[in-house]
């Protein structure tokens, strides 16, 4: 029997017949075309459609097995040779056919990658000519295109490279230039075009603004990408990029000016923006003219108006600091008319507004107990919450009183309950158990029992609260319950005065519910979804403290949209949200092709959304500039995950960088760099000054007490003074030496009293630092760099309950804060000066001595010891002499009890660390 590829019919033997009782049948293979014949009945079938063909083996007979479909055929009988010869033949008949069905599929991809190779060629060069930079959008189509043709999978096949070897010259051409990813080809191109439009317009590039644009400035120009992302560092030059990108549109025919919308975050911004367009382009003899500048709020009212045939009012007590009046006469409306209400508020205000467990460990340190609002330590978080409870309405107690009975025996110390009560003799005791029922301590349930026991049969009153149900919320209410039926009579007072605390001001506590406002109506979060992210987020006594402010949030926000519905107005959330609503219905098309922002790092999710409508349909461009590192905004609704994500957002993007500042020296550049830097989610810039160094560029001066901080200011201006006067300082034709002084808050302008004789050769003025942003000076003061009320950083105006409202809230502790002091320090073109008092160090300040090396002086100018504690970060080493002699401790002891020996000279010691013991604190003990 002949075993090529074309062969006569292969029947079962005679001996296989008989001894494998095998049925009549007959197996021919031709032309890839399978016979099957059995009892006189032929099947014929291609070799393509057989799902499987499986020879089993014998020594002298095999048996061939065949499906095609469900059907499935076994022949038995044939003899082993025979059966090889079939399954060869079989074999090489399918690979002969998929060889040539891949060839056939070869042929026609390769004639669709030609003439994709041709379209794209030609749409490239049409591109280029109308349009110039080639986008995005473009190269993506395209790469979608080339994707869709399947010719790449086929040039990869190896059965198929002897075929491919002996292709034609135009067929080699194709494969050659299909090997190209097209993004690297758009890269190519779009480069050359840089380098010849950098030439080109040379002339408008270095007249556009009062400096030649740099490289970096040029490329983001040049660049007509789809999505932009420009991250500017602190004086770059971004609005000088943001008037040339508009002019270049202009200047190349890009965009009509009627087509430019530029999109500021203030009035005085947009103004700005506009302004500058028209006094940089006009004189060039472009049409500034129409380009438009606007606030996205006023932008977002106009869309509504169009898009309605109703042009909505504003609220008109949302601007001037009337939005927090009003919000207040919310507050007192509801005091006045909701009993739980106002009881809930008072407890807040006068406890868990100040009360949120800060990062840095200074409301709480669990190894040294727990202040609560009476002034006695207390040996848990739990236990605080309920003396704090207790104190504000006004429930006499005694902490820790010793049982009435003695319980001293072999195994237990003398009881005393967490609590007693002595107008009605009981005792409370706030057991640390779940909701499972289950103690983190060993051996504490045991406990638990004992001390039930000792209450049952001495007859005694036993209140129990868990910590559990406490940071559930059910626990104080049920207390007090258990308490009036007792006989106590409840009398909240919210301005019961905390030993050394305060009760929150009303207008920072204010200002926390109005940012969160902001953030839940620009995220359109619902009650109901702000609730499962509490449950999601919230854990441990954090859990009872958001929980009440979400339920007086939810009482405020109900009757802020009542006040503007019956005013018949919208608040500035409403404005983005809805204007960004219509645009994405298709209520209004935008006649907006390219569509600029500025200050990116204060977008909000409802102006990022209004932004993301406005380019939506192809062929538009989006063009965004910041930095990451200056969102300082957060409390008007600024989230910084909006420019971080930004691809998220707005898809692939073209991200660029203004990493060369013209404002501050490489050392300022370099200080404040690293320190917004420990911040690892911000976006990595590599900052490069153009400016001269005037050393001392950041230099911190600790003072002894508060009252002397401005006494040291008015010492160092009016040295800076003198210097000035007798040449020693270098000043600027034209105009004063600069000095500004930077508060974190308002209040602080009070330091420049007495500074008015140094005005004839310095221009001294104070701003807030929010205020600053923007601005600049020679010179920058920035005082109270201290921890603690009106410390910086704060603690009070960021209020960590603001995460469950931003979908993307940040981790990193004193994010904001950190950011609010780079652009602090950013403001300057010489020097920094910090100023602090001394045992009352910011945690920044420790921070750049530690970290950056900066110097640490008094106010006269010397230089003061400064070796950061390695433990804490919180206090300075000090020279201690023991019994085996000196050696260096942290200032702060015995709260941290850190030492380190001496070796060498005092003034510049060798440190190596004493290794010691410290007892860990036991907040609950078995037996007390």
């Amino acid at each position: 029997m002949m075993t090529k590829h074309a062969l006569p019919t292969w029947r079962p033997s005679a001996w296989g017949k008989a001894l494998a009782s095998s049925g009549d049948w007959q197996l021919a293979l031709h032309e890839e075309i399978v016979t099957l014949t059995i009892g006189g009945v032929a099947i014929a079938s291609s070799v393509e459609d057989f799902h499987s063909v499986t020879v089993t083996r014998g020594l002298f007979w095999s048996q061939i097995e065949l499906q095609v479909g469900e059907r499935v055929s076994r022949l038995r009988g044939i003899r082993s040779k025979d059966a090889a010869a079939f399954e060869y033949a079989f074999t090489a008949s399918r690979q002969s056919l998929q060889l040539r069905q891949l060839i056939a599929e070869f042929d026609a991809a390769a004639h669709q990658a030609t003439l994709w190779l041709n379209g794209f060629t030609v749409a490239l060069t049409e591109h280029m000519q109308t349009t110039g930079w080639i986008t995005t959008e473009f190269s993506t189509e395209w790469a979608d295109r080339k994707t869709a043709v399947g010719f790449s999978h086929l040039l990869d096949d190896k059965a198929l490279h002897p075929y491919i070897a002996v292709q034609p010259v135009d067929i080699v051409n194709t494969i050659a230039r299909w090997a190209e990813d097209v993004h690297d080809v758009v890269a190519r191109e779009n480069q050359t075009y840089l380098e010849s439009e950098t030439e080109e317009c040379r002339e408008f590039l270095d007249n556009v603004e009062s400096s030649p644009l740099t490289p970096e400035q040029t490329r983001a120009v040049i660049c007509f990408d789809n999505r932009m992302l420009v991250v500017a560092a602190a004086g770059s030059g971004k609005t000088s990029t943001m008037v040339a990108k508009a002019g270049y549109a202009l200047h190349r025919n890009l965009i009509p000016a009627d087509k430019i919308l530029m999109l500021a975050f203030n009035s005085a911004a947009a103004k700005q923006l506009q302004q500058r367009t028209r006094d940089r382009l006009s004189p060039l003899g472009l049409n500034a003219e129409q380009v438009v500048a606007r606030t996205f709020h006023a932008f977002g009212l106009d869309v509504i108006g169009q898009a309605t045939g109703k042009k909505p009012s504003l609220a008109p007590w949302l601007e001037g600091g009337k939005d927090i009046e009003q919000l207040g006469l919310i507050v007192d409306r509801l005091r006045a008319t909701d009993v739980m209400f106002r009881s809930e508020w008072d407890f807040f205000r006068a406890v868990l507004a100040r009360d949120y467990p800060d990062d840095d460990g200074t409301k709480a340190n669990a190894n040294e107990g727990f202040q609560t609002s009476r002034g006695e330590t207390v040996k848990s978080a739990g236990e605080r919450m309920i003396a704090d409870w207790l104190f504000f309405n006004g429930v006499d107690y005694i902490y820790e009183k010793r049982y009435e009975i003695e319980t001293v025996d072999s195994e237990h110390v003398q009881y005393r309950p967490d609590f007693y009560y002595p107008a009605i003799n009981a005792y409370h005791e706030h057991w640390a158990i779940d909701a499972e029922g289950l103690s983190p301590f060993d051996g504490y349930l045991e406990s638990v029992a004992w001390k039930r026991k000792i209450h049952h049969t001495n007859r005694t009153t036993l209140l129990e609260t868990t910590m559990s149900e406490l940071w559930s919320g059910r626990d104080l209410t049920r207390l007090g319950a258990e308490l009036t039926q007792r006989g106590i009579s409840l009398q909240p007072d919210a301005d019961r005065l905390a030993v050394g605390q305060k009760p929150v001001e009303n207008a920072l506590l204010l200002g926390t519910f109005r940012s969160f406002l902001i953030h839940a109506k620009s995220n359109c979060l619902t009650d109901e979804q702000l609730s499962v992210r509490l449950a999601e987020l919230a854990h441990g006594p954090v859990r009872y403290r958001d929980a009440s402010f979400l339920r007086l949030f939810a009482a405020i926000r109900r009757e802020w949209d009542e006040k503007l519905a019956a005013d018949d107005c919208i608040d500035f959330e409403d404005m983005l949200t809805l204007s960004a609503q219509h645009l994405e219905d298709g209520d209004w098309v935008s006649p907006y092709d390219l569509v600029m922002v500025d200050e990116f790092q204060d977008a909000s999710f409802a102006r990022a959304r209004l932004a993301r409508a406005l380019v939506a349909t192809p062929g538009r461009y989006l063009f965004a500039v910041g930095d990451d590192w200056q969102s300082i905004n957060r409390f008007a609704g600024a989230d910084v995950s909006v420019m971080t994500g930004f691809e998220g957002w707005f898809g692939p993007s073209d991200i660029m960088r203004l990493e060369r500042t013209f404002r501050f020296s490489q050392s300022i550049a370099d200080v404040s760099s690293a320190f917004v830097m420990q911040n690892p989610v911000q976006i990595v810039k590599s900052v490069v000054s153009s400016t001269a160094e005037y050393a001392p560029t950041v230099g911190i001066m600790t003072v002894e007490v508060d009252n002397a901080v401005a006494a040291a200011i008015r010492h160092r201006l009016t040295t800076l003074h003198s210097h000035v006067a007798n040449g020693a300082i270098p000043s600027v034709p034209g105009r004063k030496l600069s000095v500004l002084v930077l508060g974190r808050y308002r209040h602080q302008s009070s330091y420049l009293d007495g500074c008015k004789h140094l005005r004839d050769l310095l221009d001294i003025s104070f701003m807030t630092i929010h205020a600053s942003k923007g601005g600049e000076a020679d010179y920058i003061v920035i005082p109270g760099l201290v921890s603690g009320k009106w410390g910086f950083p704060s603690t009070i105006p960021n209020d960590p309950v603001l995460r469950l409202a931003m979908p993307a809230a940040e981790e990193f502790p004193k994010a904001e804060e950190r950011r609010l002091f780079y652009v602090a320090l950013t403001r300057a073109r010489r020097s920094v000066l910090l100023v602090t008092i001394d045992k009352r160090e910011s945690r920044f300040v420790m921070e750049l001595i530690r970290d950056q090396g900066v110097l640490r002086t008094n106010a006269i100018g010397e230089l003061l010891p400064s070796i950061v504690c390695p433990r804490c970060g919180r206090g300075f080493m000090v020279e201690r002499t023991s019994k085996r002699g000196p050696f260096l401790s942290c200032r702060r002891y015995p709260r941290c009890k850190t030492a380190l020996s001496l070796d060498g000279s005092p003034s510049v010691p060798v440190v190596k660390p004493v290794v010691g013991y410290r007892k860990p604190f036991t907040p609950y003990r078995r037996n007390r």
